[in-house]
């Protein structure tokens, strides 16, 4: 794909959830009163294929053990780096890593350092056992955050009407820039020395059904 020609494939992908914006409830009124909805029972028009993902989508946190096709990570990544952002600055930096043995290898670091966690049932790597995962880096004067929340709702998205599940992580985050140990891990990122990692997208085929929470409706006004 030429828009991902400058990209580099191999331990990571270069290119960039603070704060992604989706509609997910609906506010609707019965005598004044204001009611909480599930996304669920949102009517949604049908054949509309945008809608359908957002109002479909859950954050997954159980994944099958088949790895995502390269094609299909190139589409989520293109798509978030076609997000609306500021004076189209762009300030997002993205890698992209379905290589077993970096992500096998920081979860080792992981464990020597959360022994406990290791030893949930199930646990495979620290990235929700997804078998590949997407790191978001914005400028370190906070400037980019809200263009990279923009950035990952639209990679979120892209992989839900993909058939891929997602989950939006702040933990391995705050471990790999917090531990000494994963410091190397960090630096194979390779990003710019102005840019803070800032969250990453656990990315892969859903191995769970996770029922719509809750929307609070309140939160939702129309000014007359």
């Amino acid at each position: 794909m030429n828009t991902l020609k400058n990209f580099a494939f191999g331990v990571c992908l270069c290119g960039t959830f603070g704060l992604g914006l989706a509609l997910l409830g609906a506010c609707t009124s019965s005598g004044g009163k204001t009611e909480t909805v599930m996304s669920d029972s949102v009517d949604t028009e049908q054949g509309n294929a945008v809608v359908e993902a957002i109002m479909s989508r859950r954050s997954i946190r159980k994944y099958k053990d088949q790895p995502v096709e390269r094609e299909k990570l190139e589409t989520i990544v293109n798509c978030g780096i076609n997000a609306p952002s500021g004076m189209n600055r762009q300030p997002w930096q993205v890698r992209v890593v379905d290589n077993a043995d970096y992500i096998d290898g920081i979860t080792e670091v992981f464990k020597k350092a959360n022994p406990k966690a290791a030893e949930e049932p199930g646990f495979k790597n620290m990235f929700r056992n997804a078998p590949a995962v997407i790191f978001i880096a914005s400028p370190k004067d906070g400037s980019g955050q809200l263009d990279c929340g923009l950035l990952g709702e639209n990679m979120v998205l892209a992989a839900q009407s993909l058939g891929l599940g997602t989950c939006c992580l702040g933990g391995p985050i705050a471990f790999m820039t917090g531990n000494q140990e994963a410091a190397s891990y960090l630096e194979r990122l390779q990003l710019p020395e102005d840019y803070v990692l800032l969250y990453a997208i656990a990315v892969g085929y859903p191995d769970e059904s996770p029922a719509a929470k809750p929307r609070d409706a309140e939160k939702v006004k129309f000014v007359e």
